[in-house]
């Protein structure tokens, strides 16, 4: 897993310098990997940009809040379901966040991603400002479903996902702006 981890890392990397600039402000919110899912702390020492957290409420809103220390875990306190969030700062508005990387099991060639089943992100991503977002899943290459997964009115597509392969996008109009795969 850490060679896997290393190369989906070194994808998200590639897809952030492929960016144009006007494209690389806000902080990037990544998640604190649950067990089994890509770790993407590193990317506080590798790239520029400030890295954003969410909290989720018991409500299973989402919040996102900058981790100023990262990757330091000092500032960090559970969340809801006690997954590690900087909940001592403010919750970030979209237009603070560039980029979303959101967990996910798995991906179909749709963009709709099979979660953990509370949906949260996506009640976020229907909320104004939050769905013009870039959002991608960041995982292996095998959890790229072959076929449709099943969707409820409330799913939301992902914009792409990113593989240690590279990054793909669900529409073929946006493949300029995906680092090659």
């Amino acid at each position: 897993m850490p060679k896997l981890n290393a190369s989906l890392v070194q994808s998200v990397l590639a897809h952030l310098n492929a960016q144009p600039r006007p494209h690389r402000r806000g902080a990037i919110g990544i998640t604190w990997p649950l067990p089994g899912e890509p770790d993407l702390r590193r990317l506080a020492e590798l790239q520029h940009a400030p890295l954003a957290l969410p909290a989720t409420a018991e409500d299973y809103s989402v919040t996102y809040h900058p981790w100023r220390d990262a990757p330091s875990p000092t500032e960090l306190r559970g969340d809801a379901f006690s997954i590690p969030a900087p909940l001592s700062s403010p919750a970030l508005k979209p237009d603070g966040i560039a980029l979303l990387l959101i967990p996910a099991l798995a991906v179909d060639q749709r963009g709709v991603r099979l979660g953990y089943g509370g949906g949260c992100y996506d009640r976020l991503l229907i909320q104004p400002g939050w769905s013009m977002l870039p959002t991608f899943a960041v995982l292996p290459e095998a959890c790229i479903h072959p076929t449709l997964l099943p969707t409820d009115p409330w799913d939301r597509p992902l914009d792409g996902w990113i593989t240690e392969k590279g990054c793909s996008l669900r529409r073929a109009s946006q493949q300029s702006e995906c680092s090659a795969r």
